[in-house]
């Protein structure tokens, strides 16, 4: 591991003596076989940092960045073979250098920008067949579509529960039984009943009697029950 350390030296000191040593004019930073040289040199050393698996010594956050960005791409690109070109492409202190690397299942493009004489990223693209960039971009696209019906219907049915909410409310309040309010409506009329003082006899009474509580069981008629008599308990009346 220190002898490429110290291959990423001599690179680094290669490239800032290339640097200062440019005139102010538009000249390019380096020559095409410079760039070859140290692009192929990265490429190199990013990758051995990986297959010995020492991104842990690396400290320069270019670099960190580099190897991360190899390490992502060979899931894909496989083994590390070799590299199949260099293109590179300067205007003054800016440039870009791509590396064309072949792996054991997919090539791949690593891109180097230098802007002002400094690297500012390093990054590993596999390219992809169109079959297999179609696939990609299908299965994103439904992911992303299933995704949003997912919510869709999430919501339809949490607004449909609303209308069960009134019911359980009304299920958990206190209300009176049917029988209770039925009784307490029969003694009530009753009650008024046989306070008026115009009812001739009991007959008339028993009868309108007998009239109020058959309308509040629902009865159509009186001949279901019999009123014999009639007394007061308490303050409710009753029948017998």
């Amino acid at each position: 591991m220190k002898k490429w350390l110290l291959i990423l030296g001599m690179i680094t000191c290669m490239f800032g003596l290339t640097a200062c040593g440019q005139k102010e004019t538009e000249t390019p930073l380096m020559t095409e076989a410079e760039a070859e040289a140290w692009g192929s040199q990265l490429v190199e050393t990013m990758n051995q940092y990986v297959v010995q698996q020492a991104q842990a010594q690396a400290t320069d956050p270019i670099l960190i960045s580099a190897i991360e960005s190899w390490e992502t791409a060979a899931e894909d690109m496989g083994n590390y073979e070799k590299v199949i070109s260099v293109e590179s492409s300067f205007d003054g202190e800016d440039g870009i250098i791509e590396v064309e690397v072949k792996g054991s299942l997919r090539d791949a493009v690593v891109e180097i920008v230098i802007e002002k004489s400094a690297v500012t990223s390093v990054t590993t693209n596999v390219n992809y067949s169109f079959g297999e960039t179609m696939e990609k971009a299908a299965l994103n696209t439904l992911l992303g579509m299933g995704t949003v019906f997912c919510v869709l219907i999430l919501i339809s049915l949490i607004i449909s529960c609303f209308g069960f909410i009134p019911k359980i409310q009304d299920k958990f309040a206190k209300k009176p039984a049917k029988n209770d309010v039925k009784n307490a409506a029969v003694d009530n009329t009753i009650a008024q009943i046989i306070e008026k003082e115009e009812l001739s006899d009991d007959l008339e009474l028993v009868a309108v009697i007998s009239a109020a509580i058959a309308a509040s069981e629902g009865a159509s008629s009186t001949d279901g029950f019999v009123v014999r008599s009639i007394r007061r308990a308490g303050s409710k009346w009753q029948r017998a």
